[in-house]
């Protein structure tokens, strides 16, 4: 799959929070629970495309507590 120059392959745990407007510990979490894939390459990376699927999968979806997840009620 080629990638484009400008496109980022890997994130920080910290660009993810920043992507998704929460805090790094919220996604060590996610991480954690296994909700969101992740690797260790000198510190945590989660991968683009995992980031991606994590979203698309979990649209509709309340994740405030990823231990307890459940559908919105819009």
């Amino acid at each position: 799959m080629p990638i484009a120059s400008n496109e980022k392959l890997l994130y920080t745990v910290k660009e993810v929070s920043e992507l998704i407007h929460t805090n790094p510990s919220y996604v060590y979490s996610l991480i954690k629970a296994g909700l969101l894939p992740a690797l260790k390459l000198g510190s945590v990376k989660v991968r683009r495309e995992a980031l991606i699927k994590f979203l698309a999968d979990n649209e509709g979806n309340d994740l405030t507590n990823p231990q307890n997840i459940y559908a919105l009620n819009a």
